[in-house]
């Protein structure tokens, strides 16, 4: 049975498989994140609080990012989405939180919602071709490759830990709380 909370996620499985269980945590992080993020206007993604420069748009535009880059060019060695290509992260290696400011609030959603999209297609073609345990085709500075488990895993705790920074932002831009 499928329960959907007062936020509008989908709470992950009390019993099922590994894939699922892992897929279903990382979609209610992800839910979180959407959820934190909703019916706010560019001056809310571009607020701020306390002496940090982070922001819910920053959130998502960097989300956005990690997806892409864990899923598509670490797991299957795909070139970075256009969205990312032109970027010279040598001479900003924070360029995803310090543009976001400069982004429509739609345009923010509709590059979060597409590499979510993305991420989850490239799951699946990972799972068809080897399971939770199919390693990735790129590793990062020389060490093994990770297996998609280690990257779900990755992912969930990216997530919430940045819904952590999500509860506190959206507190600061018009005081909603909640888990």
């Amino acid at each position: 049975m499928t329960i959907i909370d007062e936020q509008g996620r989908t709470e992950p499985p009390g019993s099922a498989g590994e894939l699922e269980t892992l897929t279903g945590f990382l979609d209610y992080q992800r839910q979180t994140l959407e959820w934190k993020c909703r019916g706010l206007g560019a001056d809310g993604l571009r607020a701020t609080t306390a002496a940090s420069a982070m922001t819910l748009g920053g959130l998502l535009k960097h989300m956005a990012w990690v997806e892409d880059f864990w899923f598509g060019c670490q797991l299957l060695a795909l070139e970075p989405d256009p969205a990312w290509r032109d970027v010279d992260w040598k001479r900003d290696p924070d360029w995803e939180w310090n543009s976001a400011a400069g982004d429509e609030p739609e345009a923010l959603r509709a590059l979060w919602d597409d590499a979510v999209a993305r991420s989850r297609a490239h799951v699946a073609r990972a799972v068809a071709d080897g399971g939770l345990g199919r390693p990735a085709d790129h590793a990062r500075h020389g060490e093994d490759p990770p297996s998609l488990r280690w990257i779900l895993v990755h992912m969930i705790e990216e997530y919430a830990r940045h819904n952590g920074h999500a509860d506190l932002l959206r507190e600061a831009v018009d005081g909603e709380t909640g888990e």
